[in-house]
C-alpha cells in the first residue's frame, strides 16, 4: 500500500500536513555502478577463459558421464530441500504443511545470495518470509543470523577435518575449532540469560523489540539440536557433492577436493563476495587447493568449472520452483511474535 493511501485510510477526516513523495527510481549513478561492477566481473572472467583456454576448460566435462552429472545435480537439489526443511521445521507452527512454498523461498534465497555481492541477497530472506508467510522481520532476521552461525561452524569444522586428514596440519590450526565448536551452545545459553535480564527491565519500545528478537531464537534443547542437525546434514550433502564434482574436474583426491569446495563455498557465507561470486569463489577454491601442488592453470580451470556448476544448478533449481504456487498468507493465524 502506498504511503499516501495508508495515511488517507488511517485518517479519513484529516489531511496529512505533509506530502510523502513517491519513491524515486534508482538513480543513474547506482545503475552505472552495478553495470560497471558486472562489466569488470565479466571482463575478468573473459580474461581467465582466454588465458586458460576454452579447450582446457571444456575438457574435464567430457570425462564426466551424463548420469554422474545428473546424480550430482540431484544431490544439489537434495541440499536445497534439506535447507528448506530446516526453515520449515524451525517455524513449524506457521509453516506446517508448507514445504513446497518453503522450498521456493529457500531456493530463491540461495540464488540471490549467489548472484548479489556482499551478502546483499540475505535481505531476500526476511522479505520473502513476510510476503509468503506474513512473518515479521523482527522474528526472521535473528533466525537468519542464527542459521549463518551454524553454517559457518559446519563449514569450518568440516574443512578443518578434511585438512587434518588430507594434509596433516599442525595442532596450531585447532584454535578455530576450539572457538566454533562451542559457539552455538554459548549463543543458546546467552540468549536465555539476556532474555531473562530484559524481561526484568521496564517495558519500552526497544526493550520489547529486543526481547521479541531473542525469543525468536531456539528456546529449548530440542529446537537447538534439531537446527544443528539439519544444518550439518545439509552441508555434508552439499560439500561432498561439490567435492565429488571437483575431484572429477582436477587431479585431486576426494579429501583434497573437500578442502577446495569449502574454500569456495566459504566465500558465499562471508561478506567477501563479488557479483555472482566471480573471482572470490575461484580465489577461495585456489587458496584451499594451494597446498596440493596443482599448477595455477589447472587449479583455476577447476575452480571456474566448479563455480559454473554451482551457479548452473542454482539457476536451474530456481527456474524449476517457479512453477510452485504460493497461496496468500493467512494473516489472521500467522504470528509476528514468537
Amino acid at each position: 500500500m502506498a504511503a499516501s493511501a495508508y495515511y488517507a485510510q488511517s485518517s479519513p477526516n484529516t489531511q496529512c500536513p505533509m506530502t510523502i513523495p513517491a519513491s524515486k527510481p534508482r538513480s543513474t549513478r547506482a545503475w552505472l555502478t552495478i553495470a560497471l561492477a558486472w562489466g569488470a566481473v565479466l571482463a575478468a572472467l573473459t580474461a581467465v577463459i582466454i588465458w586458460v583456454g576454452p579447450a582446457k576448460l571444456i575438457a574435464p566435462w567430457r570425462h564426466i558421464s551424463p548420469l554422474a552429472l545428473l546424480v550430482a545435480l540431484s544431490l544439489m537439489v537434495l541440499s536445497y530441500a534439506l535447507r528448506a526443511l530446516r526453515i520449515q521445521r524451525y517455524f513449524h507452527p506457521e509453516l506446517n504443511g508448507q514445504f513446497w512454498p518453503t522450498l521456493k523461498l529457500s531456493t530463491w534465497h540461495i540464488l540471490l545470495n549467489n548472484l548479489l555481492p556482499m551478502r546483499a541477497g540475505e535481505v531476500s530472506f526476511p522479505i520473502l518470509m513476510q510476503r509468503y508467510f506474513a512473518l515479521s522481520p523482527r522474528r526472521t532476521v535473528p533466525v537468519l543470523f542464527w542459521f549463518r552461525l551454524l553454517d559457518l561452524q559446519a563449514i569450518v569444522l568440516i574443512g578443518l577435518l578434511a585438512a587434518f586428514w588430507g594434509t596433516g596440519l599442525s595442532a596450531q590450526w585447532l584454535w578455530p575449532a576450539l572457538i566454533l565448536l562451542p559457539a552455538p551452545l554459548i549463543a543458546y545459553i546467552a540468549r536465555h540469560h539476556v532474555a531473562r535480564w530484559l524481561a526484568g527491565r521496564a517495558a519500552g519500545k526497544w526493550r520489547d523489540r529486543l526481547l521479541d528478537s531473542l525469543n525468536s531464537l531456539p528456546n529449548d534443547a530440542r529446537s537447538f539440536l534439531a537446527t544443528l542437525g539439519w544444518t550439518w546434514i545439509n552441508w555434508l550433502v552439499k560439500l561432498l557433492t561439490l567435492a565429488w564434482v571437483l575431484a572429477a574436474l582436477a587431479p585431486v583426491t576426494i579429501i583434497q577436493a573437500v578442502a577446495g569446495a569449502i574454500g569456495g563455498d566459504l566465500t558465499t557465507v562471508l561478506p567477501i563476495h563479488a557479483p555472482g561470486g566471480f573471482g572470490t569463489f575461484e580465489a577461495g577454491v585456489m587458496l584451499a587447493l594451494q597446498p596440493f601442488d596443482l599448477s595455477i592453470p589447472t587449479a583455476l580451470a577447476a575452480a571456474v568449472n566448479l563455480h559454473l556448476f554451482l551457479l548452473g544448478s542454482s539457476i536451474l533449481a530456481a527456474l524449476v520452483v517457479l512453477a510452485i504456487r504460493v497461496p496468500p498468507p493467512n494473516r489472521d493465524t500467522a504470528t509476528t511474535q514468537p
